[in-house]
């Protein structure tokens, strides 16, 4: 099987780069394609579902990995459900439990939030982050952190010591994510991401 995965921007990328080995099958091969932004990725992507759909075969899929970013999630959604189904498409959503050919996923609200989901792949990355953060109640549903999961993790990195210039996306998606642990992910946007995964392959 092969899988053709679209992103909004390279930290997902980065991200997905550390995790999907350890997420799918040694014998599934996948490409990253990283659009400049959500905006970029919603424009292209009807013309790009089209393109897949005049050759797409039965091992290939096709991941749709979006952040919220404070959106109307369910809007958003409806929205890639749709890009899909014009093209003839088939959608886990739209499957009913049949086979698809169309996974689309929405990270509440980013991707740090699978970060805060995971704080001991954090700690593994930056060491100066005690264990204690992992009770604290902000941290407990990381897809509910309030004032935005990015804004959330720089704070507590430059609380102790590290992004002093600012949360660096790339590189900190690449030093956490190759530490992360999909079982044990806090983040309920991971774990529905997960459990999709592991549906399509």
């Amino acid at each position: 099987m092969h899988i053709e995965i679209l992103v909004e921007e390279r930290s997902m990328e980065e991200a997905l780069k550390n995790l999907l080995p350890h997420m799918l099958l040694p014998e599934t091969t996948y490409r990253i394609i990283s659009f400049q932004g959500k905006p970029n990725l919603l424009r292209h992507l009807p013309n790009r579902l089209r393109g897949y759909a005049c050759w797409i075969t039965d091992e290939y899929r096709i991941l749709v990995l979006l952040d919220e970013d404070r959106q109307n999630c369910l809007a958003l959604k409806q929205q890639l459900e749709a890009a899909a189904q014009q093209t003839g498409l088939s959608t886990k959503t739209s499957a009913g439990g049949a086979r698809f050919q169309v996974l689309n996923r929405i990270v509440i609200e980013e991707l740090e939030a699978w970060f805060l989901g995971d704080i001991d792949a954090i700690r593994r990355a930056y060491p100066r982050i005690p264990a204690t953060l992992a009770n604290a109640p902000k941290f407990r549903n990381p897809d509910s952190v309030a004032g935005g999961t990015w804004e959330t993790l720089e704070n507590t990195m430059q609380r102790f010591g590290y992004f002093k210039g600012g949360y660096a996306k790339v590189e900190a998606a690449r030093a956490i994510s190759i530490h992360m642990d999909p079982i044990r992910n806090r983040s309920r946007s991971f774990q529905v991401f997960r459990d999709g995964l592991i549906a399509m392959t």
